[in-house]
């Protein structure tokens, strides 16, 4: 397999709502800005990837269809992913493969998605009607009638964790990592809540969204779109000697999908106190990168829930299971600490624009490795039902 780098990358500004654009309109925006990066033409990029998680929110059965020339990418290969909130990971899984397999030498992944166009004209308001649409992620024969949706998905998982491990996943822990992930934000130029201070009085009194998650340890609904260009060896260091910029490399990549069904046996159902696929994607990319977790500095990992990124990161082995709270505690993931974890703020305050989520983290990782000389980095998405799909990417900085 060939070498692939990251020799490029744009987004949008992160948005609850974007009025005056078209999801056509955002993918052209991010494209224009990763092309620009990369010091490249449209036309020299020979495939591309399309992360757009739903159907519905596009109003369109084929989504990308329509902005295929609007981007520059037409009489080329286009395709696209669709992976629940692991979309733009599994983009991004596809589109190196393209590269490292030797069939093209540059191409274009790209993530968008507009959310809120949706409407309830009955409840006059666009919540309802995209808690409904992401319900249709569910089986529909027994529990989308039960009222199955995202938020009660994963806090089935966070509530299995806590009756394994009585006491950890502790609230202040929580408030704390919240209050953190707020901060770090305010650094991150299109971070849908620039601007906003939160606290971790204010986490620890905010309502419950389903118990056991409070509002405040959400992640946001998002418009917006990213693009990374993915080159091979050869063309990374030809677009290095234009830009005098070196590419971070992908070194690891590794992915897993738990079954749909609960069960206690791993091998055959999903356990339910385990997000069982991050620890395997995560296994799976460090070994073929040849790295521990402890040489990993930088993790931009996806928060959908603050106490699913505190279980995630114990998934992947920074603390072991049971043991989450030490990520605070141990001040392992605070100022000063070993790790840096979403220094972008996250899914919760940077955005969750779901196609391209993933992206936004590797453009956050991105640039912090090259701000402060950091060698390796890790990237994370998850999502589908009971956080079933994972997938890992290990990044590094070459000097």
């Amino acid at each position: 397999m060939n070498d692939v780098a990251i020799v490029g990358a744009g987004m949008t500004p992160c948005r609850s709502r974007w009025v005056e654009k078209t999801f056509w309109e955002l993918a052209q925006m991010a494209v224009s800005a990763a092309v620009h990066d990369a010091g490249i033409h449209i036309q020299e990029v020979e495939a591309g990837v399309a992360g757009i998680y739903n159907d519905i929110f596009e109003f369109q059965a084929i989504p990308e269809s329509g902005f295929q020339g609007i981007i520059g990418l037409q009489n080329r290969p286009l395709m696209r992913v669709t992976n629940g909130g692991a979309t733009g990971a599994y983009a991004m899984l596809a589109a190196r493969n393209m590269v490292a397999s030797g069939q093209h030498d540059l191409v274009l992944v790209l993530g968008v998605e507009k959310a809120l166009d949706c409407y309830d004209f009955e409840a006059e308001s666009n919540t309802p009607a995209v808690v409904q649409t992401i319900g249709y992620s569910w089986d529909p024969w027994f529990e989308r009638p039960l009222g199955a949706h995202a938020s009660e998905s994963y806090a089935e998982v966070i509530q299995a964790y806590m009756d394994e491990h009585p006491g950890d996943l502790a609230p202040m822990a929580r408030a704390r990592i919240v209050e953190l992930l707020c901060e770090q934000a305010q650094n991150n130029p299109y971070a849908q809540r620039l601007g906003e201070k939160v606290t971790a009085e204010q986490v620890l009194h905010s309502r419950y969204v389903v118990y056991p998650v409070r509002v405040l340890e959400t992640c946001v609904y998002t418009e917006g779109a990213c693009a990374l260009i993915f080159a091979s060896a050869e063309m990374a260091k030809k677009i290095k000697e234009r830009t005098g910029r070196e590419p971070i490399w992908l070194t690891g990549v590794g992915a897993a999908n738990e079954p749909y069904f609960v069960g206690n046996d791993i091998t055959r159902y999903k356990v339910l106190h385990r997000i069982y696929s991050d620890h395997v994607a995560t296994k799976k990319a460090l070994q073929m990168a040849g790295i521990a977790i402890e040489d990993v500095q930088v993790i931009e990992l996806h928060d959908a829930f603050i106490p699913q990124l505190m279980i995630t990161l114990a998934e992947m082995g920074v603390v072991p299971l049971g043991r989450a709270n030490d990520l605070v505690e141990e001040g392992i993931i605070l100022p000063g600490g070993k790790l840096l974890v979403n220094p972008s703020g996250g899914l919760v305050f940077g955005g969750h624009f779901v196609g391209g989520s993933n992206m936004m983290s590797t453009w956050s990782a991105m640039r912090e490795m090259r701000a402060r000389n950091l060698e390796h980095g890790l990237i994370h998405g998850t999502g589908a039902s009971l956080s079933m799909y994972g997938v890992a990417i290990v990044l590094e900085r070459r000097a």
